[in-house]
């Protein structure tokens, strides 16, 4: 005779709560769960504002009279007429294509400075912080005075050195921009270091001494080893200083207030002028759409390029 075949004990099926738990440890649930209370206050606050800002570019309003439907004339005149919007548009690329490289880099140096252990750790990580944290106003007032062109910090250097055409600094077409994404840089890279020195305290230091023991220097340790496992760090804070770099408004509006001859005018500081100076808040909530279809689209694009890369 056979032995009768013994069927395997019948587990018992999950309760409630094990459901709710094992929901919970799906990795999309518990990144929904972070961002939900961000995603939330976006519908509430920001959607119906978002919306009327769309229907209000369509219109021609100076918030006297009611606003009057013009169909696409905000976005023929901007993208034909208006001289203004193209020089914005070129002042804010040119924000974007030289803080976000050099935001980058030094961010990540400054990272790899303070992720070792040496005396005063702790200090020179909330220093290179603290420019984040810092009010703009108090933190204009300070680069207002090193760039001064007759007795400023910077200038008398570049005399000891024996420069004799000094810049003019912010009253100058062409030094503006480079004394702006200065103060930029300096404001940014902390923060972001921040990012990169978590990014760094994932990385084993096995793969540190296995390199060393196969006769890598400093550098081939970084560009080998640190900068491709940084490489989503890398990739979000990009996404991020992007978005910044569109966004830069604080400094510009304390310092230059656009100029000089409307050198420093980017498009968010132009939409600020042509909604709350000229008051025409139809055409401003059109540049305003045409710079969120911008950040869109590259924001977009990196995400199909990292994809690609992967």
């Amino acid at each position: 005779m056979q032995p009768t075949p013994v069927s395997p004990p019948r587990m018992p099926a999950p309760t409630a709560a094990e459901k709710f738990k094992n929901w919970l440890n799906k990795e999309a649930v518990s990144g929904w769960l972070f961002v939900l209370p961000v995603v939330i206050g976006t519908g509430m606050f920001m959607y119906r504002a978002l919306n009327a800002s769309r229907g209000i570019s369509f219109t021609s309003w100076d918030l006297l009279q009611p606003p009057s439907f013009n169909g696409l004339e905000n976005y023929r005149i901007m993208f034909t007429r208006d001289g203004k919007f193209v020089q914005a548009l070129g002042n804010t690329l040119f924000f974007v294509a030289t803080l976000v490289p050099i935001g980058i880099v030094c961010a990540m140096a400054l990272a790899i400075l303070v992720n070792r252990k040496m005396r005063g750790l702790a200090f020179f990580r909330a220093a290179f912080y603290l420019p984040h944290i810092t009010s703009t106003i108090a933190i204009a007032a300070v680069w207002i005075w090193i760039f001064n062109p007759d007795f400023g910090l910077v200038n008398t250097l570049l005399g000891r050195l024996g420069v004799q055409a000094l810049p003019r600094w912010f009253e100058s077409t062409v030094w503006a921009k480079p004394a702006l994404l200065t103060i930029r840089v300096w404001q940014v890279s902390g923060y972001y270091m921040i990012f990169f020195l978590a990014g760094l305290q994932t990385i084993p230091d096995d793969l540190y001494e296995a390199a060393a023991i196969d006769g890598a220097n400093a550098w081939q340790k970084i560009r080998l080893i640190t900068i491709p496992l940084l490489s989503n760090t890398t990739f979000f804070a990009v996404i991020m200083l992007t978005i910044e770099s569109f966004n830069i408004f604080e400094s510009i509006y304390i310092i230059t207030e656009g100029g000089p001859g409307g050198s420093t005018n980017t498009l968010l500081y132009y939409i600020y002028t042509e909604a709350f100076q000229s008051y025409r808040m139809g055409y401003a909530s059109a540049v305003a759409w045409v710079l969120f279809f911008i950040l869109f689209v590259l924001t977009a694009g990196q995400f199909w390029l990292r994809r690609r890369a992967e």
